[in-house]
């Protein structure tokens, strides 16, 4: 596995990140070879100030804002310069039975911008059978990725959710993750992608545990 620092992206989401916050992730990102992952509302500063693959959250972190405005927000990002979106799917939607309304809107997203899209569905809130159901509707819209967790709700990313998610999409797993030992369980689970505010830890210690 000697791609691993591409197929990390080292995050920094929470409500108090500050600009000097970011410009630490974005250090780390280059110093470690990793992507980025950052609020939208620093991606011009970002943008600036290093040159890293850049992804961003939209209808961050309920995923319950309209199509328009959602819509509206992806293309913004893009315009101010991201690579990827991760957008909240609607877990309330799903849970409702709303299965075409949730793709509908994620279609719609989806389709708004050229950039690839990661679908977070929340996975900790889900059964197995609601996994599949979102797998199938996040496939269809013609999403990029699936993404296990905004790190904002209950729980975080498990081998299970990704070997259930890995069925329809490339997986991004988030949440929780702080260790290469945790990072290697979702590699091996099918995970194609870690997001960790950790990223710079799970990194040092696969160099260390190759140089071994």
């Amino acid at each position: 596995m000697d791609d691993v620092p591409d197929r990390v992206e080292h995050t920094v989401l929470g409500p108090t990140t500050t600009p000097d916050d970011v410009r630490s992730c974005l250090d780390d990102a280059l110093e470690y070879g990793m992507r980025a992952c950052i609020p939208p509302c620093y991606l011009p500063l970002a943008a600036d100030y290093a040159d890293v693959e850049l992804a961003t959250v939209v209808d961050f972190p309920h995923g319950q804002g309209s199509t328009d405005a959602v819509c509206a927000a992806a293309r913004d990002a893009w315009d101010r310069g991201a690579d990827e979106l991760d957008l909240v799917s609607n877990v309330g939607l799903l849970k409702a039975g709303e299965d075409d309304a949730l793709g509908e809107h994620l279609t719609e997203v989806v389709a708004a911008v050229p950039i690839p899209v990661k679908v977070i569905v929340e996975a900790p809130l889900l059964s197995d059978a609601e996994l599949h159901r979102i797998g199938r509707l996040v496939a269809d819209a013609d999403a990029a990725y699936l993404k296990t967790a905004t790190g904002f709700s209950e729980g975080g990313a498990t081998v299970h959710d990704v070997e259930i998610l890995s069925q329809y999409l490339p997986v991004k797993a988030s949440g929780g993750i702080g260790s290469w030992d945790e990072a290697k369980a979702m590699f091996d689970a099918g995970a194609e992608r870690i997001g960790a505010s950790s990223g710079d830890v799970v990194v040092r210690e696969w160099r260390e545990q190759r140089a071994e």
